[in-house]
């Protein structure tokens, strides 16, 4: 559908819903002068109730002609829409392929499973850093993506432009979705260049075996990252015209 015709659509059904709420109106007023006939004769003359029922008939008929042309209308437009299906179909892939790059559909592919969890407690000299922080979070997420990865998730919380990692108290937040120990990591990319990236000396989750922090890496064949759940707010980008 071309996207004038996408706004007539949405410019007539606008003004479907407003000439149906117009004839609500009017309905309610035929049936208010009616019931005041009936109880407030001696109040006023039976001729101007009579002209102000017929008065709101009138209105109320042309109102319920205009709410049927702008349906013929609207119902012509989606025949147009429905008939042009290759167009329909360019943009059911772009839409499918936008939803893809936002992270709104669950995507799969080769990749790389990281799994972490916090040093033994019960070991001598535990500290700050024998426990997993949501910067640790986000200083992986920033390799993944760098060495290559095309969709991360952590304990099925996609990751995107607009995904929130931060501590509340002892507790790791994603997406303002609270997760806990073992994380799991699911990063889709070459699995070579992936694994090459995090294991090599120097790298974060080296950084983090020397706090004896336990950590599991695996090299799949296929894997499943979830969709983004939550919704994209932007404050102060604009379409450019």
């Amino acid at each position: 559908m071309k996207k004038r015709e996408k706004w007539q659509v949405y410019i007539i059904g606008g003004l479907c819903f407003l000439t149906a709420a117009s004839i609500s109106v009017q309905y309610r007023s035929v049936q208010k002068y009616t019931t005041k006939a009936d109880v407030s004769v001696q109040s006023m003359s039976e001729n101007k109730l009579r002209d102000n029922v017929l008065k709101e008939q009138e209105n109320y008929q042309k109102l319920t002609k205009e709410l049927q042309t702008k349906l013929d209308e609207l119902e012509n437009l989606r025949k147009i829409s429905a008939s042009n299906s290759e167009e329909s179909k360019q943009l059911e892939t772009e839409l499918s392929e936008l939803n893809r790059l936002l992270g709104y559909t669950d995507v799969k592919g080769k990749g790389l499973v990281i799994t972490l969890e916090d040093a033994d407690s019960s070991k001598n000299g535990y500290t700050n850093e024998n426990i997993i922080h949501d910067l640790d979070l986000v200083d992986i997420v920033n390799e993944l993506f760098n060495a290559g990865a095309e969709a991360i998730s952590i304990n099925g919380q996609r990751i995107t432009t607009s995904s929130s990692i931060n501590c509340n108290g002892n507790v790791v937040k994603i997406n303002n979705e609270k997760i806990s120990v073992p994380f799991v990591i699911k990063a889709i990319g070459s699995p070579e260049g992936l694994y090459g990236t995090m294991t090599r000396p120097g790298s974060y989750l080296s950084l983090m075996e020397d706090g004896a922090i336990k950590i599991k890496i695996e090299k799949k064949d296929e894997l499943t990252v979830s969709k983004f759940n939550g919704t994209h707010q932007f404050k102060y980008m604009q379409v450019a015209e």
